[in-house]
Order: C-alpha cells, then structure tokens, then sequence
C-alpha cells in the first residue's frame, strides 16, 4: 500500500527485492485465499510458469505462487483454470475457521476485500503491510468499512533498499 492507505498493486515498487521478499512469504504458506477480482490479476502469475520471462526473480515468484494451494471467494467464477486452486465452497468465515482447526501453517490472504471481512470477523493474527514511499491520491483505501477501531502491536520491521517497509503487526490484546 502506499503512504496514504490506498492498496493498488500498479502503485508500488515491485523490484527484484520486493518480489523476493513475497516469494519467501508465499512459500512459506499454506494456503492463500483471494476473491475473484485479485484472483483474476494473480493468473498473470501462471502464464510465467507456462511461458517464462528470462527473468530469475520474476519467474521464481511465479513457480512459488503456481504452487502454493489457493482458495477463490466468488458467486460468479464457475472454474478456476489453475490446478492448484479452487472455488471456496463455504462462505469466508466458515471457509477461514475450518482452516485455521486443521494442522499446518500460515494463511495468506491476498485480496483487500477479504482483510476487511476478516479484520470485521476478527480473524486476523498478523498483519504484515508493505507501505511503499508514494502517495497515490486516490484509489482503493485498504481499512474502508471496518466495523471497530483495532490497536495493533508492531513486532518487527523490514526495510527494502527501494524505500519500502514492510510492518508486521499483531492485534493487541484487550
């Protein structure tokens, strides 16, 4: 996102660092849930994996997102023409509570829309919001419609040679 809160992915720095930093992350996922308009733009993603660029980084953060098992929230897409991804077949908070019971690690979730639901049902354990050095002006606020205010507890930072940070955040405790 940028310095003013709007999460546009054709607002930030998406060099090789930042792309290798979200490789890791992905790889160390065990699911990442998307809806569909996000879902749509991540397929880019399997066209590299189809047809590489020559691009080390860019392709390596292609094979890391072709793999990592992906649930889409929709009421439209009928098929999701990705081996290693599927339509939820429950609603958000049933779908995200059944997957946090099961053994294995960390839920990614990868579309804005979700993180405010998710921020409004209270199941969310980190934040981790890469803030990159530009103010967009306008575009898509990343915290519109949260239903209550929520104090956050820094854990760490990380900071890319581009200007970007990377905060990581947990939900203080009430």
């Amino acid at each position: 996102m940028t310095l003013d809160g709007i999460c546009d992915h054709t607002k930030g720095i998406a060099d090789d660092e930042v792309h290798r930093h979200y490789e890791q992350l992905i790889r160390s996922g065990d699911t990442i849930l998307y809806g569909r308009t996000t879902f749509e733009l991540m397929k880019f993603w399997k066209t590299l994996v189809e047809n590489p660029s020559g691009d080390k980084t860019m392709d390596d953060f292609a094979v890391a997102m072709d793999n990592i098992p992906k649930i889409v929230f929709s009421r439209t897409l009928l098929d999701t023409e990705w081996e290693s991804a599927k339509i939820a077949g429950r609603g958000l908070r049933e779908e995200v509570v059944d997957l946090v019971q099961q053994p294995g690690g960390t839920i990614l979730v990868g579309s804005r829309s979700l993180i405010i639901a998710l921020m409004n049902f209270g199941l969310i354990d980190e934040f981790q919001l890469t803030v990159h050095p530009m103010i967009a002006g306008d575009g898509l606020s990343l915290f519109e419609n949260i239903s209550a205010g929520t104090i956050l507890k820094l854990l760490k930072t990380k900071t890319f040679s581009c200007g970007a940070v990377t905060l990581y955040y947990e939900p203080a405790k009430k």
